[in-house]
């Protein structure tokens, strides 16, 4: 039998460390899913609002941008120009059209965010119908998830135009979601670890800032956006489909049949010049796109390329600038709804410089009723009389909201004036210019201010 030595004993001492050392293999943790993240996350509300951005999309596709595009709604309370479907089932078709339009150029990461289609003017009656906080937690969650550069979304603002709610409630909420998704604190549960196995609650994501926002106008004037951001050709040729961008976007189009049936029927049986001369005639699908800037976190000129300054790392949480309240007087009378909204929105996201109509201004059927919000301000430390009259383009009537009110002490008190808006004559254009309305205020018979609004007149036009 063979002995152990001294020296053979040490030799063996020191292998089993170095054995156990060698046992232990580092373990890699998992990162997040790389197939879903984004350049560019595309925010909108309804099935076929893609179509605002899609010839920029085609463009950034050809520049090897990764794309993903989240609806707020499904559009069940649109029309139907293909089908008996309406509600719920309707907006499952609608769903379907997205995704096959969206397909056509690419891009398969989509969502749908279930909020619940508003037809009406007012951005505040969309937030509420969609579940405002709610809808937040989930586009905050898909930043978080899809890491995007670069988040494309509707302006936020009321113009002259469709002006639809839904549409302005994307814009909000993707700014709020801009500003949100790279706190930590912000739904904590988000980016909290798992604590066991098969986490229910935990979702183990990470706070991620947004580098800049761009917005797309929902408006017919264009005055106020020029150069306030990029502009794109739609004539250029894509490298991929050696068809004009606009075209693109057309072939996209036809996949929401239940939108425009009837119009896509008509171009299926055009050929290619016919479609051209109809595409630059009808609905501007050859017109240059126009982005407005809202945000960059990383420098760049305001009409600079969308991803000028964009490089891959990701970048500090940046907490949003939030400017003063404005002062007041004593008494004051302002406007109301979402027109006073915005004005707060833009003030506490650091977008005062984002384009806006002064005076405020709105599209309304005609005949129908204007209602004219206000806050009526006491900051005194006693009860205050304020007298309401209004200056009404002829035939214009007010119904009520004019006369005298009283105010409590330190108090801020809402009211309203409602003005009934007569019809438009059968020779009158689909819509007429805008006309102001002047609603003035009074107290101990001194002026405390005026409150302005344009109003256009319309035979069509979402309510109020």
């Amino acid at each position: 039998m063979k002995r152990f030595t001294t020296q053979s004993l040490s030799a063996l001492l020191m292998l089993v460390p170095m054995l156990a050392s060698g046992a232990q293999q580092t373990k890699t943790l998992p990162q997040p899913d790389e197939r879903f993240k984004v350049d560019i996350l595309l925010v909108v509300a309804h099935p076929d609002d893609e179509g605002a951005a899609t010839p920029y999309l085609a463009r950034a596709l050809d520049e090897h941008r990764r794309i993903a595009v989240a609806f707020g709604t499904r559009g069940s309370s649109g029309a139907n120009e293909a089908g008996a479907e309406q509600a719920a089932a309707l907006g499952d078709i609608r769903e379907i059209e997205a995704r096959n339009a969206l397909a056509t150029l690419g891009i398969t990461n989509v969502w749908f965010l279930g909020g619940k289609d508003t037809a009406s003017q007012n951005v505040l009656q969309s937030l509420a119908n969609w579940g405002h906080g709610p809808w937040l937690e989930q586009l905050v969650r898909l930043v978080r998830l899809t890491r995007p550069e670069v988040i494309l979304t509707f302006l936020p603002g009321t113009f002259i135009g469709e002006d639809h709610g839904d549409h302005q409630a994307s814009g909000v909420l993707a700014t709020e979601a801009f500003d949100l998704a790279g706190d930590p604190a912000v739904f904590p549960e988000q980016v909290a670890g798992p604590t066991k196995r098969l986490e229910p609650f935990f979702e183990n994501l990470r706070p991620w800032q947004v580098k800049k926002i761009y917005y797309f106008p929902d408006a017919e004037r264009e005055d106020i956006f020029r150069g306030k951001g990029p502009e794109y050709s739609v004539k250029d040729i894509s490298k991929s489909s050696k068809q004009p961008y606009w075209r693109m976007a057309l072939d996209s189009f036809r996949s929401h049949q239940t939108q425009a049936k009837s119009f896509l029927d008509t171009l299926s049986q055009m050929d290619e010049a016919q479609i051209e001369k109809i595409a630059t005639s009808d609905g501007g699908w050859t017109d240059a796109q126009h982005f407005v800037l809202g945000k960059s976190l990383v420098g760049g000129s305001a009409s600079g390329d969308i991803f000028e300054g964009v490089t891959p790392a990701a970048i500090p949480f940046a907490r949003p600038e939030f400017l003063p309240e404005p002062s007041r007087p004593d008494l004051s009378v302002e406007l109301d709804g979402p027109w006073s909204y915005y004005a707060e929105f833009r003030r506490a996201h650091g977008l005062t410089h984002l384009p806006h109509p002064e005076p405020p201004e709105i599209a309304l059927q005609a005949p129908g009723m204007l209602v004219i919000p206000l806050w009526l301000r006491n900051r005194t430390a006693k009860t205050q009389e304020i007298t309401l009259t209004a200056t009404l383009p002829a035939g214009w009537t007010a119904q009520s909201g004019t006369g005298k009110f009283s105010v409590a002490a330190k108090q801020t008190a809402a009211a309203r004036l409602e003005v009934n808006l007569p019809g438009l004559a059968e020779n009158v254009p689909k819509k007429l210019e805008a006309q102001e309305v002047i609603v003035h205020a009074e107290s101990n018979g001194q002026s405390i201010g005026d409150v302005k609004l344009r109003v256009e007149l319309r035979k069509r036009a979402l309510p109020q």
